[in-house]
């Protein structure tokens, strides 16, 4: 059977299309273009299938068919109904990657999606948020029997699967690539803070110079969307729960306060937690007029939109990806994406020279899990340093920049333990 008739997409005529947003972003992957000149050499994943579960665009489109170069079988399944790309799901069955992704499936079609990208029976899989992980330890562990490990994307996807570690459910290991130092200080802080306000901008059309932006959650991902906001001319504020986290915000000249006098004051919110309900049902009823909300947490429960629509009198989508509540008292509350991340659901996600740092790490993260998982056991294991920086060196060449090294002098004056 071939991949088109293995595969459900929308449609697999906007080939065409994807093709070329996914050649346009291999141009711009320097990082990703080396690891597959290496996968190509080595076969690391010869004999073996591979599940992804990410947003699938693009960028995700080239790492999947740089594991391919390595040798896999390669299935691939979205992470966000919203943020699927149907062009660029034809173009990947078309280059002979099998894909059960389209755009804005039910709930039950994307859930169904999800399980038929597992019943592949993977060695390996890559997830973001931890869908995958969850179905093989829930309802379809059959399918995780010969699973030899992953790595997980996203700061929610660790923690679910740090919990799982805990109570000792966690059936293979999981590298996990969100907590090495080439994801978060770029992806995180970087990629979601472009790549928020292109989806914030492109989605809205309005101005944010003068107005006042309230991001909760001063994570790294929190600290980039604050900096492009400032950059933007944004009046910000910071809420958090972390003092560690307030007193950095405060200090790099943001403004702290609680969620409840924050949302008095806002005019666009930006959650980046990962947990649900921090904006809420109180924090609704004291909003200005023409509040806009949108999220960049994995999950689109971060604000809670049941409670909005329970104080709503009427619902409406006024331009795609905005939807208008209409209050009891006549204000009006806007919500973007349908709550869900609003840099993919409404943008194309983080800039391709971003995403090739990250995907990078992915790919060798694959590649060491898949080398050492008799040792790793079933644990939640880190990034080595050693691919971590090989990241970052791969980049500096891709820039044509250099750096120094330690003489063995140098060397030796920091090992030694006497007096200097």
């Amino acid at each position: 059977m071939t991949t088109i008739e293995k595969s459900i997409v929308a449609d697999i005529a906007l080939a065409p299309e994807g093709h070329l947003k996914i050649d346009w972003v291999q141009a711009h992957m320097p990082v990703l273009n080396r690891i597959r000149e290496q996968f190509e050499k080595e076969q690391p994943f010869k004999g073996l299938k591979v599940t992804i579960s990410l947003h699938l665009e693009a960028k995700t489109a080239y790492l999947a068919k740089v594991v391919q170069a390595g040798g896999a079988e390669v299935t691939i399944t979205g992470s966000n109904p919203l943020s699927t790309q149907d062009d660029v799901c034809a173009a990947l069955v078309e280059d002979g990657i099998t894909v059960f992704a389209k755009y804005n499936p039910t709930p039950e079609e994307y859930k169904e999606l999800l399980i038929k990208a597992l019943e592949t029976k993977p060695d390996l899989i890559i997830d973001d948020g931890g869908d995958l992980v969850s179905i093989l330890h829930s309802e379809r562990k059959d399918l995780a029997v010969q699973v030899r490990g992953g790595a997980e994307e996203t700061t929610t996807g660790i923690l679910r699967l740090k919990a799982m570690e805990k109570e000792g459910k966690l059936e293979f290991p999981m590298v996990a690539v969100n907590d090495a130092f080439c994801k978060y200080l770029f992806d995180n802080r970087y990629g979601t803070g472009q790549s928020v306000w292109d989806g914030i901008n492109r989605t809205t059309n309005l101005v944010v110079a003068g107005k006042t932006v309230v991001v909760v959650g001063y994570g790294w991902c929190g600290k980039g969307v604050a900096m492009r906001a400032k950059g933007l001319g944004a009046n910000v504020i910071v809420t958090e729960i972390d003092a560690i986290k307030a007193v950095e915000a405060y200090m790099d000249g943001f403004a702290v306060m609680p969620m409840i006098e924050a949302a008095k004051l806002g005019e666009f919110f930006v959650t980046v937690t990962g947990n649900r309900d921090v904006i809420r049902g109180e924090h609704y009823k004291v909003m200005k007029d023409g509040a806009i909300l949108s999220n960049a947490g994995h999950f689109d429960v971060e604000f809670n939109k049941p409670e909005l629509e329970a104080q709503s009198v009427s619902k409406r989508t006024v331009r795609r990806n905005i939807e208008e509540y209409q209050l009891t008292d006549g204000r009006k509350i806007y919500a973007l994406a349908e709550g869900r991340l609003v840099n993919l659901a409404a943008g194309d996600g983080h800039p391709a020279e971003i995403m090739d740092m990250t995907f990078a790490l992915q790919a060798m993260s694959l590649k060491y899990v898949n080398d050492e998982y008799e040792k790793l056991g079933k644990t939640v294991v880190n990034v080595p340093y050693v691919l971590d920086e090989q990241v970052a060196r791969f980049k500096l060449e891709s820039l044509g920049t250099s750096i120094d090294s330690l003489t063995e002098e140098q060397k030796l004056y920091l090992d030694s333990w006497a007096e200097h």
